[in-house]
């Protein structure tokens, strides 16, 4: 058996993050990934979009760590030379039945510390962006975008520098806590091996239900639901209409049906909320159907009335990794260490969806200091 003082499951954005800060004090670390390279569900099946903070409940995890983490990002972004914008970012309001939950979100992004929004009228909305449709907007200077391959690449390498290992191919098949570790039964090629670690961090993403309840030892009960939510994106032929972010208000399960750009000036549409079954994650599939850009049309014309006919294709989709359902009010991060479950030197994390990306220098910290507690 092989031992190491810490291990991370899941190598996407926030387990390459949590590999780094726990690298950088000198704790010998491997990151056990799943698939042949890092970053390819979640993290990489998404909008690229740096939150400001607006949407959270104040005092939430999402809250503070999306206002810590987007500050946190910037600079890391800077500091590394990776791909960023700051376009910034309009969240509509195209009716007048709107503006009272409009101007409730400005209340909420103020209070979570967004600083830097303001709500402004349709006139100023329509200045800057001449082809959107509103009656009122929140202007969020603060949102942007960034290249998310190149910061996982990143978050790799410093973690690699200060001495941390990437194993591929490395599924977690189940575990068990130990009187002075946690073993970890990995699988490669076709081959199991276990690793005893003394500390853990379950930053398994979709897999991170399904990892905690296979470790022997951790009580069940404090384990929440799995549900997913398929996102599915389209991206739009021509030149985009807009040079920020166009944000309708959010709906029940993400933030609405939004426009996008990526660095290279690509427009796209998304996502939308397609809740999926509880037992996708046995068989998951990224396929996007065609016939739902046909409810794309109607959502899009109400904030941009010149979308032609025949302008959208689908491109691709993401699904998020969540422990609430559809009919549940949205769910905070857990980041859940010893003091809740018992488990000495075992950190988990449920519920990374958005803003995981915008987060996932902040969620490390947070996680790491539970860890290390």
């Amino acid at each position: 058996m092989e031992r190491i003082e810490a291990a991370i499951i899941g190598a996407g954005v926030v387990g390459l993050a949590c590999a780094r800060a726990l690298a950088a004090r000198g704790v010998d670390t491997v990151i056990l990934e799943r698939h042949g390279a890092f970053g390819t569900e979640t993290s990489a099946r998404n909008s690229e979009v740096i939150h400001a903070g607006i949407y959270y409940p104040t005092g939430s995890h999402k809250a503070r760590l999306c206002v810590a983490g987007r500050d946190a990002l910037y600079a890391y972004c800077a500091e590394r030379g990776i791909a960023h914008r700051r376009c910034g970012k309009l969240i509509v309001a195209t009716d007048a039945s709107q503006l009272p939950k409009l101007e409730a979100l400005h209340r909420q992004g103020l209070e979570n510390g967004v600083a830097d929004l303001r709500l402004i009228g349709a006139d100023e909305a329509k200045a800057m962006e001449p082809n959107l449709a509103c009656i009122a907007a929140v202007h969020s200077p603060s949102t942007g975008i960034f290249d998310s391959h190149a910061c996982m690449l990143a978050l790799l390498g410093d973690a690699e520098r200060d001495g941390a290992a990437l194993a591929l191919k490395s599924p977690v098949a189940g575990g068990r806590v130990d009187a002075d570790g946690i073993v970890l039964d990995v699988g490669a090629d076709g081959e199991r091996f276990q690793i005893k670690a003394r500390r853990v961090i379950n930053a398994a993403g979709l897999y991170a239900t399904q990892v905690a309840r296979g470790i022997d030892g951790y009580p069940p009960a404090h384990c929440p639901t799995p549900h997913y939510a398929k996102g599915n994106y389209y991206v739009l032929a021509g030149a985009p209409p807009f040079s920020r972010l166009i944000y309708p208000l959010p709906e029940a399960g993400g933030a609405g049906l939004h426009f996008t750009l990526d660095l290279a000036g690509q427009a796209r549409f998304g996502p939308d909320v397609e809740w999926l079954p509880d037992d996708w994650i046995a068989h998951p599939e990224y396929g996007v159907d065609g016939a739902r850009t046909d409810g794309f049309y109607a959502k899009i014309r109400s904030y941009w009335p010149g979308l032609a006919d025949g302008a959208l294709a689908p491109a691709y989709c993401g699904v998020r990794p969540k422990i609430h359902g559809p009919e549940q009010a949205a769910a905070d991060f857990v980041i859940q260490g010893p003091a809740v479950h018992g488990v000495p030197g075992l950190v988990h994390l449920f519920g990374i969806e958005s803003p995981g990306l915008t987060s996932a220098l902040a969620i490390a910290d947070a996680a790491v200091a539970e860890l290390c507690a």
